[in-house]
């Protein structure tokens, strides 16, 4: 039977554990048990996860003290310096404990008793880097036990959600490994269940891009090869090397970049002729049809102050974070427009081009993209102000597909400007990828 196949209960308890002490022996790992109905299972909780993190890459435990920062050991100049790794080998399992801690669950649970979807995201930012980490953790590490290696999200490709609600009362087990290695990024793919009915039924996959820096010189840092074993993981393999490409064509095909094609460029012409005053003759006067909302009368704001509390393992506010706040201001848009509770249905292509630093300003603008149906999609732009100078700098663009479940269509969003066509077609492209 492959690895895949056995899923959750490929190693044991004991081997998850001896794996967290692998990549940082002086961190004391606890166990929690999974609570289901059926028989009870040992797990290592995600804020153990983020402890073990710290500690292996000596993270500042308070904001202001001082680390000892040692010597950092000479990284290798190729990959083939390093041991090839398997998919069994950075295979992690964590469970988040709803059900079996009341203070926890105070922290996920929303006004509907569901789940605060936000706090997902950042759990999910943080099980990914858990399993870099074991990836590229040498079994002779240093004295220090540090990893000479810092590794970060570089891409969130797509997270899809069953239709199925989160739970806010039972226990969410989370697994993943890594299905794809290039030469200094990873593929890291995740799932999350929960059980139902004496069973564990899966809530959503992830797929997210990390990268490896060198510490010091801030330049890309070699990672170990991967080697699949099997005919379903060299599916896995080809299938993280397609989604390379493909993120390569688009990046290409980018609407800053390049024009619209045919197509796209008929639609958005058919747009606006619907919006023109037909007894006007001129092209000036727009009307808004029935059932539709201008793409500018969808904008929302916020803006927030990045606190040190927010920090991530190397002093940049956490990108967990930064997804967590894009999401809920963009749930928020939706609800307001659609006027009805929207579920989100797919997170998809949310780009870190740049670090955001403590103390940065930090603008959110979401606002309504591209409908279908009873869908829409939402897209969120961040970036960070200079109070100094007033100069902004982009930090991140996120995609958010919403469902209000409902029989009846949403409300139709339409353009205006030239611009906001161009945010329509980026809109449709992720919606439809």
């Amino acid at each position: 039977m492959s690895f895949l196949k056995v899923c959750y209960r490929t190693l044991p308890r004991t081997i998850q554990k001896l794996q967290l002490l692998r990549i940082c022996p002086r961190q004391r790992v606890s166990t929690v048990y999974l609570c289901t109905s059926s028989h009870p299972q040992e797990f290592t909780t995600i804020k153990q996860a983020r402890e073990v993190l710290k500690e292996l890459v000596g993270a500042q435990q308070i904001w202001g003290t001082q680390i000892e920062t040692p010597s950092q050991p000479q990284l290798s100049f190729t990959q083939d310096d390093l041991p090839v790794r398997t998919m069994k080998d950075s295979y992690q399992e964590a469970v988040i404990p709803l059900g079996s801690n009341p203070t926890t669950r105070e922290k996920y649970v929303n006004f509907y008793e569901g789940i605060r979807f936000g706090r997902i995201l950042e759990d999910l930012d943080t099980f990914a880097v858990l399993i870099s980490y074991t990836h590229t953790t040498h079994d002779d590490q240093t004295s220090d036990h540090k990893s000479p290696i810092a590794i970060v999200t570089a891409l969130v490709d797509r997270i899809e959600l069953e239709e199925h609600p989160i739970k806010a009362d039972k226990d969410i087990l989370m697994s993943g490994h890594v299905t794809w290695a290039g030469s200094s990024s990873l593929e890291v793919t995740m799932k999350l269940r929960q059980e139902y009915e004496g069973s564990l039924r899966q809530l959503l996959e992830a797929k997210f891009v990390m990268v490896a820096r060198n510490p010091v010189t801030k330049k890309s840092a070699p990672v170990n090869k991967l080697q699949p074993v099997g005919p379903e993981e060299e599916s896995l393999f080809k299938l993280g090397e397609s989604s390379k490409k493909k993120r390569q064509l688009e990046g290409e095909r980018t609407l800053l970049k390049t024009p619209p094609s045919e197509e796209e460029r008929e639609q958005i012409h058919k747009l606006f002729l619907q919006t023109l005053d037909s007894s006007a003759s001129s092209f000036r006067v727009r009307v808004k049809p029935d059932n539709s909302e201008w793409m500018e009368k969808t904008l929302l704001k916020n803006l927030t102050i990045c606190f040190p509390e927010q920090r991530n393992l190397y002093n940049k506010i956490f990108g967990g974070y930064l997804m967590r706040k894009a999401f809920e201001l963009a749930w928020t848009n939706a609800a307001m427009y659609c006027k009805s509770r929207p579920y989100v249905k797919a997170v998809d292509d949310i780009l870190f081009m740049k670090p955001v630093e403590v103390g940065s300003v930090l603008f959110l603008s979401s606002q309504v993209v591209y409908t279908s149906g009873s869908m829409l999609q939402m897209k969120v732009h961040a970036e960070v102000v200079n109070v100094v100078d007033c100069t902004r700098a982009t930090t991140n663009n996120f995609y958010f597909t919403f469902d209000t479940r409902q029989n009846e269509d949403v409300t139709t969003v339409l353009p205006k400007s030239y611009a906001e066509s161009m945010l329509y077609l980026d809109g449709k492209r992720h919606f439809e990828s």
